[in-house]
């Protein structure tokens, strides 16, 4: 057990669960949890973090103002998918080591997808709805199999989401900026472009990082592409599609359905949207499955030990 330094564990979900914890614990003596129920931040983050030689983070930002005020930080442990919230250019400039593991929510994920699919063309959030309010209406849906589904980003996530849309038979779309023909000449998948699979698309999901290529993808225009039938599904990052547009594309019907995990806002305020009966709002589950959490902390837990400054191998 190491004895000497001190971790801050800033993810809340990791403070409250008792496994990870222990797990944490049995290894480190001195630890320190968030036990406010905050997201911290800026400054409140800065306090947090003061005095500790290593950190478990997940959703906080973690740029050159906050490791400009950490000099005793040596170690982040990154709890979580995406590396979106920490500055990379900042973690060399400060000497600061970074444990991460990609990938380790994905099923959980993967499968959330696969709910919202199928709950969206099945009308379920309407549906319940109507049944909550006292009318018995049938309203006929469709199903998954057979349609085309475009998954826009073929990392972790996506991979594991073709593989777990392979006993529906649905031809499946892909665009990423790499290339990955050995995987989908595997599963017949065919890489299009971005507008080609906006267009095709019966299900449309996102599973890219948010930066600054990324942020707004889905604008009014792209969105216009889809079809009025289609679905889209955002279990990735908020920032990647523009609320306000989709708002107005599920009003006017222009689009069928959309079901979000996460949203620019967190909590999202847009009342209208969420009020929408063809929208789906979830608060940021897409990791939330217990395997997952389970997962995602140890990973955090062994990124503490590491010893690279990010780049330094490149």
């Amino acid at each position: 057990m190491n004895t000497t330094d001190k971790v801050a564990v800033c993810s809340r979900s990791f403070s409250r669960n008792p496994a990870l914890r222990a797990e944490l614990l049995e290894r480190y003596e001195n630890v320190t949890f968030n036990e406010t129920g905050r997201q911290l931040d800026g400054d409140d983050l800065v306090d947090f973090l003061r005095g500790h030689d290593r950190a478990i983070t997940a959703l906080e930002r973690i740029d050159d103002y906050v490791l400009s005020r950490l000099p005793e930080l040596k170690a982040i442990g990154k709890y979580g998918v995406g590396l979106d919230m920490i500055n990379m250019s900042a973690m060399r400039v400060h000497g600061k080591r970074l444990g991460w593991t990609g990938g380790v929510n994905r099923r959980s994920v993967s499968e959330l997808v696969i709910a919202f699919a199928i709950s969206m063309l099945r009308h379920v959030p309407a549906v319940s709805r109507e049944v909550l309010s006292g009318t018995w209406h049938q309203l006929v849906g469709g199903e998954l199999s057979g349609r085309t589904v475009g998954i826009i980003g073929c990392g972790h996530v996506g991979k594991d989401l073709v593989q777990l849309l392979q006993p529906f038979g649905c031809p499946i779309l892909v665009n990423d900026i790499r290339d990955y023909p050995d995987f989908y000449e595997t599963h017949g998948i065919k890489p299009v472009a971005l507008e080609e699979l906006l267009a095709q698309s019966d299900v449309v999901t996102l599973h890219v990082p948010l930066d600054e290529s990324t942020r707004g993808m889905l604008d009014k225009r792209r969105l216009a592409l889809m079809k009025p039938t289609a679905i889209l599904i955002n279990a990735a990052r908020g920032g990647l599609v523009d609320e306000t547009a989709l708002k107005r594309a599920l009003m006017e019907k222009q689009l069928a359905a959309a079901a979000f995990d996460v949203f620019s806002d967190e909590p999202p305020q847009d009342a209208e949207l969420l009020n929408l009966p063809n929208f789906l709002a979830t608060p940021h589950i897409g990791g939330s499955a217990e395997e997952a959490i389970l997962a995602m902390g140890r990973a955090a837990i062994d990124g503490l030990d590491i010893n690279e400054i990010p780049g330094e191998a490149e």
